[in-house]
Order: structure tokens, then C-alpha cells, then sequence
């Protein structure tokens, strides 16, 4: 089997380097099929000339070391059982860029869930967020859905609370969505906000099950509660998440994020894109200028390329934002 890229002429000059793949039963899924995972390499590194012999690929060309580090990577990725494709090997060649190690990105727990499955970063974003919020007292995780904001601030909550770093978990959104009143909807005020709430009662579900989580917010370690609930409050050895804080005015989000005392760690996330306040000022919006220069405090924009749910997710996305002209 050979291939070789449309690459310039002139990248044939470079150095060759060679890349053995050890357990030639790994080469064909290395290789995509009909070699579609080898086609995307080449029209990532189109400067670059890719040769496959035996169970030998040479690079020729300016970012030979490069993609033969991207090679050896993905062959451990194999090697440890995952399955490589499109989007995979996307997410890997981004990361190969921003000079990480995605054998070590990918399999990096943050947390397991509830029945075993491991929590992890699964794009180059995504791994400077959660090292955004192991390092920062406050973190704000910026960017469209799908992206993993709130469950990855959930699994680094869960992490701190079984590490015993804090105390208890705080998780609040404000009760505003999508043009819907509180006043239309049934039952008192914690049946009212419930429904806003759910996102967050379903990342623990996963990480804690069901029973665990009731146990723990039973015992008050985990608080789930509406914004307005934090006012007056100071939230000590806690590590608190603010989720969809696009939605928060600027009074509101400076009354949170005076809430914070010692001991405490907390994440912000949003998506200036879906804001639901009828016009009124967003207190995510500004935030970074405001904040600027804070130790302690960092920011994280996810983008497109960080879209972990269904391919067409990520299409929607990148619709909006032509549509929008961002």
C-alpha cells in the first residue's frame, strides 16, 4: 500500500522522516478506510509528501517531524484500545499542532462515572480548560454548545469533593431561558427553577448515579439553586459552578463572584451568542476587560472545533456564525 501527497514540489527537498508501525494489524484502522484517516493527514499537511510501504511511512517535507509525531501518536491511542476516526484524528492533529500529547490528552481522567466510563478532555480546548480550572481560583469557559463547558466544570467539581480539596459542591444558573416567565410555570419556587436546573442534575447523575447524588445533596454537600439564591451568602471551601452566565445581568454577576471566600474554587461558563434577557446588558459580556490583569483568574474561549456532541452540532454552529458574520 503506498500513498503519496499533492504537497509543493519543492517540500520533496526537505529531510524524510520514517515512522514503523510495530503491529502491522494496527495499520489499516491507522490508515482509515480505504485509507480516508490517511487522505485527511495529507490535506492537513499538504506541504508534506506521505509514502506507506510495508508497515513503514515515510514524511517528506517542512512538517515531516511534526506529522510523524502525529503518526506515532495515533498509533498509541491503538494501542490503548480507542478507535480512530474523522473526528478523532481532527481533534489529534490540532492538538499535535498546539504541541500536546494526545495520548496523554485522551487519556487523562478527569473523574470516572458512575459506571466506570472515564471523563476526559477530548479536544485541544478542552484540555486548557480543565487545566485552566486546576491551576485558577475562578475560570470562565466561554463558547458554543457542545463544547463541554458545564460537564467538564462538573467532573472537576466531583474531582475536588473526592480529593477532599473542598467541602461541598454549589451549582446555580440563572432561572432565565428562552422568553419562558417563571410566573407561567407550576408549583413554588423551587419547582419553578427545577426545570433550568436539570442539565446540571444530569452531569452529576452520570458522574455520582442517582442514588449518589440524592445522598449528597440529602447531606448538603451538593446545593443545586437559582442565582438569586446566592445573594448575602459568602461560599467557603466550596467549589461553586456558575452555568449559563450569559444570562446573568452585570449586577448579578458581580454580587456572584463577591460570593466566593477562602478555600473556594469556582468555574463560570456561557455562550455570548444565546443570550435570553430581552435585551438587557449581559454580565458575561465586558467581563474579560473588567477582570483583566487578576491573578487567579483565567479566561478560556471553546470553539467549533470543540463541539463533542453529534458532527451536525458543529455545523449549526459554524452556520450561525457566517450567518451572523463572526
Amino acid at each position: 500500500m503506498s500513498s503519496s501527497s499533492t504537497g509543493a514540489a519543492e517540500a520533496l527537498d526537505d529531510a524524510t522522516v520514517t515512522t514503523t508501525v510495530a503491529n502491522p494489524n494496527l495499520l489499516s484502522e491507522l490508515l482509515g478506510q480505504r485509507d480516508e484517516l490517511l487522505r485527511l493527514i495529507e490535506r492537513s499537511f499538504s506541504s508534506c509528501a506521505i509514502i506507506v510501504t510495508g508497515n513503514e511511512i515515510g514524511i517528506t517535507g517542512p512538517d515531516a517531524t511534526l506529522v510523524a509525531r502525529l503518526f506515532d501518536e495515533l498509533i498509541l491511542l491503538l494501542e490503548s484500545g480507542q478507535h480512530l476516526d474523522v473526528t478523532k484524528v481532527e481533534r489529534t492533529i490540532d492538538m499535535v499542532k498546539e504541541d500536546l500529547r494526545p495520548s496523554e490528552v485522551l487519556g487523562q481522567d478527569i473523574v470516572r462515572g458512575a459506571k466506570g466510563k472515564p471523563i476526559r478532555p477530548h479536544t485541544a480546548g478542552q484540555k486548557r480548560y480543565t487545566d485552566a480550572i486546576a491551576t485558577n481560583t475562578i475560570t470562565f469557559g466561554i463558547g458554543p454548545a457542545g463544547t463541554g463547558k458545564s460537564y467538564l466544570a462538573v467532573a472537576a467539581a466531583v474531582q475536588s469533593l473526592q480529593r477532599r480539596e473542598v467541602n461541598r459542591i454549589v451549582l446555580t444558573r440563572p432561572a432565565v431561558e428562552a422568553g419562558e416567565r417563571l410566573g407561567f410555570l407550576p408549583g413554588d419556587l423551587m419547582a419553578k427553577v427545577d426545570p433550568y436546573l436539570r442539565p446540571l442534575y444530569d452531569a452529576l447523575y452520570d458522574m455520582l448515579g442517582p442514588d449518589g447524588t440524592q445522598r449528597l445533596l440529602e447531606k448538603g454537600t451538593v446545593e443545586v439553586a437559582p442565582l438569586a439564591f446566592m445573594r448575602g451568602r459568602t461560599l467557603n471551601g466550596s467549589f461553586i459552578i456558575l452555568d449559563e452566565a450569559q444570562n446573568t445581568t452585570p449586577e448579578q454577576m458581580k454580587m456572584f463572584l463577591t460570593r466566593i471566600g477562602f478555600g473556594s474554587r469556582c468555574v463560570v461558563t456561557g455562550d455570548v451568542t444565546q443570550i435570553d434577557l430581552g435585551g438587557a446588558h449581559s454580565g458575561l459580556a465586558g467581563i474579560e476587560q473588567i477582570l483583566e490583569g487578576i491573578e487567579g483568574i483565567a479566561f478560556v474561549r471553546l470553539t467549533r472545533r470543540d463541539v463533542v456532541r453529534h458532527r451536525i452540532v458543529a455545523e449549526i454552529v459554524d452556520a450561525y456564525e457566517r450567518a451572523e458574520g463572526t
